[in-house]
């Protein structure tokens, strides 16, 4: 009472603003401690998601490590193939190594290599054959006449039924190889040839026109009398 007969308040005015300041105080608090309990995270779900992983790593396989992307060892060792790896030579355009997807045909083959050359004779090729790892695709001219593919052995297996891979380097041809058609690739395969001395065998023919005789190999250079007569009966033109 003395102090509203000092500042000239009512005692009622007084309680009013007191009541006031109260209430003001209380919506703060409410508002920090709402705040605060939102800004806190609940520790439940982290410790949900916690034993979540805990039990998922329990229950998984020590040496899992995720799926196994192609072409890469899988836990039991073995490789899961992704690509075919085939050597295309003869008449196409960018002869050389293609890589092709499994289940690939001869026809994607020469595709991967440029198409084949005019003059090439596509009949003697099996187009629908589907390839084979590591295996080579000859494709000749027309008129040319193709070495047998070599025998499963240790100089290396024989394509599929139908192939038309030239024989292994080294090994001898079912039948005799024409000089004047064959392909470094044929010349390469006989044994005793290589692919330098191939290459000076195609010079020669490009330089003096064809063979006329076997024993014109003779005046390539690198081919003396014993290889002349280790390919004599191999040869032909």
């Amino acid at each position: 009472m003395d102090v509203a007969a000092r500042t000239g308040v009512s005692p009622r005015a007084v309680v009013c603003l007191l009541v006031l300041a109260l209430v003001v105080l209380a919506v703060i608090g409410l508002r920090t401690g709402l705040t605060r309990a939102g800004a806190e995270p609940t520790p439940i779900p982290a410790l949900a998601t916690n034993a979540s992983a805990a039990a998922t790593s329990s229950t998984a396989p020590s040496s899992s490590v995720g799926a196994t992307a192609p072409g890469t060892p899988t836990a039991s060792g073995t490789v899961t193939a992704a690509r075919l790896v085939v050597h295309v030579v003869g008449q196409v355009r960018r002869a050389g190594v293609v890589r092709l997807p499994v289940g690939a045909r001869v026809e994607d083959a020469l595709e991967a290599a440029g198409g084949a050359r005019n003059g090439a004779d596509l009949a003697a090729v099996n187009l629908a054959r589907p390839l084979v790892d590591g295996e080579q695709v000859v494709v000749p001219k027309r008129g040319e006449a193709l070495a047998a593919p070599a025998p499963a052995g240790p100089a290396g297996p024989a394509g599929p039924a139908g192939s038309t891979g030239g024989a292994v380097s080294g090994t001898a041809p079912a039948t005799p190889v024409d000089l004047n058609t064959a392909t470094v690739e044929q010349l390469d395969a006989l044994p005793g040839v290589g692919p330098v001395l191939a290459g000076r065998i195609l010079d020669w023919r490009t330089q003096h026109g064809r063979f006329s005789s076997v024993d014109e190999l003779g005046e390539v250079s690198g081919i003396g009398e014993k290889v002349l007569e280790r390919l004599r009966p191999l040869v032909r033109v």
